[in-house]
């Protein structure tokens, strides 16, 4: 019997599915910039087909970009198979900017390809080559599907493909045969054995109780607790906000950076993390920028998603290991040392509650018994518009990364757009520098750019205050 594989699709990675429509595009992204000489021919052009060479032998270890998705019969859950007609030229793309290709058209082409959804027919994602930007450089936009990688797995491809030395060989890409996907039959068999997994755990455990039934009661009655306490956070209201409206399919995309070295001055002066600095900066940003829009920000219940990683150091493995804490911004605070204290405050409360273990809970019930559990959960929280805005932050190498001897100067994240949600802010920590990368709806926000001036000002605010007391 020929062999056959697919990888079954966890209720998270679903839900992702299940939230796209024709105005939320739900891929993840990021724009990264080489210095342009050393990747040249010749001729003088950049050499296209040695960075698609150096795409193909970083496939071998990431082998959810060759897979496309399928369904299971019956229970029409989403699967991912290999395509035996993966094409590498479809998902490699070259193009270049008119001259003088400033940062203005770069930020203009990702958008504009931001806005195009992937097809579901093929793998799920793609990545854009565009020549001809100033300062010599070319960038790479990285796009995919947040069904298949997370904030941190998400840059898995691009990463594969850089070295920590300008060494500019090509590795020969491995060889690779696409597996068969098994019968239907059998993915239906196989999906009936997973959905009753948990009542079968649920037994074993009721069984420990006979022999230990104070510490079964206890760990239910945590569960149950944090259930709840999730369940209660995840659907208080916030208020309405111009952030906040029905969003359309075109996006706008700016970015900022902010050192981080000067990070660590505020750290340090104040006692805080470096995400706290980060919400406390867009909070103040976000603050005064909805103020000139006529928001009343000083009584605003104004609140972030804040995504926390929940991957092993060791995990390579494509799919979503993260859960979503809600975090009250005091955007109508306007001394800068007190809504950073007052960020530190929610911060810790938020990691010492049952928020992260709830969030847990519920998406592994609903993906051993009714994965539509998490995604009716998800939508419901779209409706209620129980945040504002997503900010997630990515930890990245603090020393220089190379693509085949093209030394990497910046990258900018981006975290994709939900109902009702015209804003995304992404950071990613690079070289030294805090990258924030502004994803925005075309429509709902054309000042975009003023939210990036005001998160310069309000770090430089925080910057000032940190030396003036040390």
């Amino acid at each position: 019997m020929a062999y056959s594989h697919y990888d079954r699709l966890s209720a998270l990675d679903a839900t992702f599915l299940a939230l796209e429509d024709a105005n939320v595009h739900m891929h993840v992204a990021a724009v990264a910039l080489f210095e342009a000489p050393p990747l040249r021919d010749t001729e003088g052009h950049l050499d296209v087909e040695r960075i698609r060479a150096s795409v193909e032998a970083a496939l071998g270890e990431s082998p959810r970009f060759r897979q496309k998705l399928d369904r299971i019969p019956l229970f029409d859950h989403p699967v991912w198979v290999d395509d035996p007609r993966f094409n590498l030229a479809y998902h490699v793309r070259h193009t270049a900017l008119p001259a003088p290709g400033d940062f203005r058209q770069l930020k203009r082409l990702t958008g504009r390809i931001l806005s195009q959804k992937l097809d579901r027919g093929k793998p799920l994602w793609e990545m854009w080559i565009v020549e001809g930007i100033e300062g010599d450089r070319f960038a790479v936009i990285a796009k995919a599907h947040h069904c298949m990688v997370d904030g941190i797995s998400g840059l898995g491809l691009l990463a594969r493909m850089m070295r920590l030395d300008p060494d500019p060989t090509v590795e020969p890409p491995g060889r690779w045969m696409p597996r068969a996907a098994p019968g239907g039959a059998r993915m239906v068999a196989d999906e009936i054995w997973h959905r009753a997994w948990l009542p079968a755990a649920l037994g074993r455990e009721a069984m420990r109780s006979i022999t230990n039934p104070l510490d079964v009661a206890w760990s239910v009655w945590e569960r149950t607790a944090a259930f709840g306490e999730t369940l209660s956070a995840s659907l208080k209201a916030t208020v309405s906000t111009p952030l906040n409206e029905h969003i359309g399919p075109y996006r706008r995309f700016d970015w900022t950076r902010h050192d981080l070295d000067s990070v660590g001055e505020i750290r340090a002066r104040f006692g805080c993390t470096l995400n706290d600095v980060v919400l406390a900066t867009a909070a103040g940003a976000i603050g005064r920028f909805l103020a000139t829009r006529g928001v009343d920000v000083e009584e605003a219940a104004f609140r972030a998603q804040v995504p926390v990683s929940t991957r092993a150091s060791d995990d390579r493995q494509a799919g979503n290991r993260v859960v979503m804490l809600m975090a009250d911004l005091p955007i109508g605070e306007t001394d800068p040392v007190a809504r950073l204290d007052q960020v530190h405050n929610t911060m810790t409360r938020l990691k010492r509650s049952r928020q992260r273990f709830g969030v847990q809970l519920i998406e592994e019930v609903s993906d051993r018994t009714a994965p539509a559990l998490w995604i009716n959960f998800a939508r419901l929280a779209a409706r209620q518009r129980v945040f504002n805005v997503v900010i997630t932050n990515v930890p990245g190498p603090q020393r220089p990364v190379y693509l085949l001897g093209a030394r990497m100067d910046a990258i900018y994240p981006l975290v994709p757009l939900a109902q009702q949600q015209a804003l995304g802010i992404a950071l990613f920590s690079y070289d030294g520098g805090l990258h924030w990368g502004l994803h925005a709806d075309w429509d709902a926000m054309p000042d975009l750019h003023d939210l990036a001036i005001g998160l310069d000002e309000e770090f430089e605010r925080l910057l000032k205050l940190a030396g003036n007391e040390s």
